[in-house]
């Protein structure tokens, strides 16, 4: 006689029970770490008043975005009283162009030592692959003389390539492993159709290429939006 688990009616059970579980776990664990989240956004759009003789998890019992203007506007975080608008559209500025930039760049290199490859392919992608190993602090120094000497010490555009430098090896590391699960025979077949190493890039790669990209897009904006050390030497 068959036990009661083997059923598929008692399996059936078992695994909505665990599924509630798992729903259970994973809405616990979304709350505790939305929960700082919630509190900052309800604080800003209480009033002062309020701020003093409420709680700090209840929720406002007026709305107001008064908070929201003067930090936007007003607020005093740097050497003027000029308000978080000008430091946030000068991290757009950088954050923007280096992602792309970088990217793009770590496909094609992806694409190359995958697709086309070359005496010493190897060689270069270990050189590149130790880039990602390299911490900030060692780089600070080098960088600094660099872009002094190119001119570009306490630009934004300077920021911009120290960030695509820095980047490319881990945008390289990412386009370079996924092309290598893309089969040879579709490029040769391009090749064989007449296209080139831009037109299969751009035409055939780039398309199937949006799970790795939004990756990439991802973990360089986390990375470049958070970063401090650079911009601050």
């Amino acid at each position: 006689m068959a036990n009661l688990q083997d059923l598929p009616g008692a399996r059936g059970r078992y695994a909505i029970v665990g599924r509630v579980f798992l729903y259970a776990a994973l809405f616990l664990f979304a709350a505790y770490y939305l929960l700082p989240l919630g509190v900052m956004v309800s604080t800003s759009l209480k009033s002062a008043a309020e701020l003093r003789t409420g709680s700090l998890i209840s929720l406002p019992r007026d709305f107001s975005f008064e908070a929201w203007g003067f930090a936007w506007n007003k607020a005093n975080v740097g050497v003027n009283a000029t308000g978080l608008a000008p430091y946030f559209w000068n991290s757009v500025v950088m954050v923007v162009p280096s992602v792309l930039i970088s990217t793009f760049m770590g496909a094609l290199n992806g694409y190359a030592l995958t697709k086309w490859k070359f005496p010493g392919a190897n060689l270069l992608f270990g050189l590149i692959l130790f880039g990602s190993f390299i911490p900030f602090q060692l780089v600070l120094l080098p960088m600094s003389m660099t872009l002094g000497f190119l001119g570009l010490a306490g630009t934004t555009a300077g920021l911009v390539l120290v960030h695509v430098v820095y980047g490319l090896a881990f945008t390289t590391l990412f386009f370079r492993n996924y092309y290598t699960s893309i089969p040879d025979d579709l490029v040769k077949a391009a090749t064989i159709d007449g296209a080139g190493f831009f037109q299969i890039f751009f035409k055939i790669m780039l398309p199937i290429s949006t799970p790795i990209m939004v990756v990439s897009i991802i973990w360089q904006f986390t990375q470049i939006w958070n970063d401090f050390l650079f911009g601050a030497s």
